[in-house]
């Protein structure tokens, strides 16, 4: 066992899933921040246990040639971002590899390689900011949590984000501290804002400001409206009334204080609705590739039903209606389903189908129905898919299963479940829709047997 507070000289060989620096240090895991790999570095033990330990780099006595100066004042201590001491070749590398190494060691996989689509950009892509609210020196303040803990890192410019999102982060804390609007404590569970929630059309430049509330009502709301006008793109202020305790950031409630309560923006040629509630992904360029991706990697054509599981909004769905005879979309939140539905009309898609439901259960009653999936789209949330969804899509026996996940790991345990059921798989491709974040996306096609 390693001994805390003590300083040892190692080699950084691999990464964590979160993007942290693995050293072997007497046959003990050392997991280190800010690490790249084959550096050598002399690490000081900060939490020592059995099996591993966590350290902090103390000096870096061989240096990689992809480590650089951060670009971000507060990188160190955000919990958003990962990598902004890398350049963007060795990220990708170690996404690809990450993704590789899931598929191959869980999946049951050999893949000698899996290619990634790279981002054009690492800066302004994110479309949508979530805000925590807290106090410093008696005044509110907000930005984002330090890594592992709820601790709020004031950070003036987030370089991920566009400029018009901090500008409203600036003007709705400016406004708090004027009209003395008591930040949330989680601790005593009082104070009223929770979070702000800006999220950008990024083809229609339309914004909506979102404010997490531990109540119902804002002091003086025209005076925020008025001010918010200055922000250009400015459409709709909506309250979401969260008064439960826990780390779930919108509540189920929604008051619209201003414009429709929703935004639109343009997304593979089709115009969408977006709630504070609705799924929509954080990178529209790297969005737009990968479902375009998705849609060639289907092969659908006018004789195939195409079922898409967790279809938020309908973007996939309304994507893949063009190709196909029939699409049918399920969703387990209500309003992004009537999002979704108005979706198909103002498009003037007359093949789609929306159900409200549990994925697993609404695919087992469209079977009960006689409906058949000739193609099913899965877009899961991080935990992957239930068993009743791999119980629906064995019985389903689609031609081809195109599955889009934000975590490698449960994407290759579902792979491995599949290929039990008679699948194998045919393409895999990471998709980096988070540059300088530890998330990855990938997407992988398997076909029945």
């Amino acid at each position: 066992m390693l001994e805390k507070n003590k300083i040892y000289e190692a080699q950084i060989v691999d990464y964590t899933s979160e993007g942290q620096g693995i050293a072997k240090v007497e046959g003990c895991a050392v997991f280190v921040p800010n690490a790249i790999a084959g550096e050598i570095c002399r690490i000081r033990i900060e939490k020592a246990a059995k099996t591993w330990a966590s350290g902090k780099i103390v000096e870096i006595m061989e240096r990689s040639e992809h480590r650089i100066n951060r670009a971000c004042p507060v990188a160190k201590l955000c919990g958003g971002c990962a990598f902004h001491h890398m350049d963007y070749e060795e990220e990708t590398r170690m996404k690809a590899e990450r993704v590789r190494t899931c598929l191959n060691r869980i999946g049951g996989e050999n893949l000698p390689n899996v290619p990634i689509m790279a981002a054009p950009t690492c800066e302004g892509y994110r479309n949508k900011a979530q805000y925590p609210v807290s106090v410093k020196k008696g005044k509110a303040i907000a930005g984002f949590y330090r890594a592992g803990s709820h601790d709020v890192v004031e950070n003036q410019r987030c370089l991920i984000l566009p400029p018009e999102s901090d500008a409203v982060k600036d003007i709705v804390i400016d406004y708090v501290n004027q009209y003395r609007v008591m930040p949330y404590d989680e601790k005593t569970h009082k104070g009223l804002l929770r979070h702000i929630y800006v999220r950008r059309g990024t083809v229609s430049g339309q914004i909506l400001v979102c404010l997490v509330l531990n109540g119902r009502r804002l002091p003086k709301p025209e005076v925020l409206i008025q001010r918010l006008k200055k922000v250009p793109g400015f459409t709709t202020l909506v309250v979401s009334v969260n008064t439960k305790v826990g780390n779930s950031v919108l509540g189920d409630e929604f008051i619209t204080l201003y414009g429709p309560g929703y935004i639109e923006d343009t997304l593979c040629g089709l115009n969408f609705r977006l709630s504070p509630r609705s799924f929509y992904q954080v990178n529209h360029h790297q969005a737009q590739r990968l479902y375009e991706a998705a849609i060639a990697c289907a092969e659908i054509t006018k004789n195939d039903t195409v079922l898409d599981l967790y279809c938020g909004v309908g973007t996939i769905t309304l994507a893949m209606a063009k190709a196909a005879g029939k699409v049918i979309g399920v969703e387990v939140i209500p309003q992004a389903v009537e999002d979704a539905k108005d979706n198909a009309a103002r498009n003037g898609i007359e093949n789609a189908e929306f159900f409200c439901g549990d994925a697993g259960q609404a695919a087992l009653e469209l079977e009960r129905q006689g409906i058949r999936a000739d193609v099913v789209v899965v877009d899961p949330p991080r935990k992957g898919l239930n068993a009743d969804t791999i119980e629906a899509l064995s019985r389903f026996a689609p031609r081809r299963i195109v599955y889009v996940s934000c975590d490698p790991a449960t994407l290759a345990r579902d792979v491995a479940l599949l290929k039990e059921r008679g699948y194998q798989l045919k393409d895999a491709i990471a998709a980096d829709l988070f540059p300088r974040c530890a998330h990855v996306e990938t997407l992988v096609c398997l076909t029945r047997k």
